[in-house]
């Protein structure tokens, strides 16, 4: 059924991915995108060893400076990762109004699953343990002998794909199906960026420092701040 627009931009939709080849391969393509996303980070601040007096050492050591490029660069500062925080909802109800046969058997249970494995070492998966028996491999499948749970990708867009690790998932199951299949959830999840060389990370940084230029569009509203000389 359509609505008679034709120019109507499509929707994007955002998805954690596992990086890298496993069995089974696990991805999570968002039914509903966030409502909203969580990004935070914290900076600390301190003073340089032998550098402090008593009292606060940061304050007393700020006070010997009058000039605010100096202290830039003396006092020391400790950036932590991106911590990004979202809520994914879950629901059958499309799906089983379509007649998914897998919906209608399983309800969401196949996508909570898949979060669920995304938190877990890889070793411990048994289709990939199978798999390496019956190809011979000692000890499971060489792609799955890993004591850690899977680096994942969070793709949020075009210019966000950046490598996480999952720090905390919390799924609050709503309704069930009369077999007590769950058709209805959220999933709040904890995730800090990954920050460093990889590809994934370094194009999205590329991303946020184009978007920062294209603010310089915006450098005549500087005029109506009040600036000390």
């Amino acid at each position: 059924m359509t609505d008679g627009l034709s120019n109507r931009p499509k929707i994007l939709r955002g998805a954690l991915v596992e990086f890298g080849l496993s069995l089974p391969p696990l991805f999570v393509v968002f039914q509903f995108n966030p409502v909203q996303l969580t990004r935070n980070r914290t900076l600390s601040y301190s003073a340089p060893a032998g550098g402090a007096g008593t009292g606060n050492p940061l304050r007393e050591f700020h006070k010997r400076y009058d000039s605010l490029t100096e202290l830039r660069d003396a006092q020391l500062v400790t950036i932590q990762e991106e911590v990004i925080g979202l809520e994914i909802r879950l629901d059958a109800s499309d799906g089983l109004e379509e007649g998914d046969t897998i919906t209608g058997q399983f309800g969401i249970s196949p996508q909570l699953s898949t979060l669920e494995l995304m938190v877990h070492p890889k070793e411990e998966s048994l289709i990939g343990q199978a798999v390496g028996a019956l190809l011979g491999s000692p000890g499971g499948f060489s792609f799955n002998k890993r004591p850690n749970p899977p680096l994942t990708l969070f793709v949020f867009g075009r210019k966000r794909v950046l490598p996480v690790n999952i720090t905390s998932l919390n799924i609050t199951e709503l309704l069930y199906s009369p077999d007590l299949n769950p058709v209805r959830a959220t999933a709040t999840l904890g995730l800090t960026v990954i920050e460093g060389t990889s590809m994934p990370y370094l194009y999205s940084k590329a991303m946020k420092e184009t978007m920062s230029v294209l603010n310089l569009a915006n450098a005549a509203d500087v005029a109506n701040v009040v600036i000390p000389g």
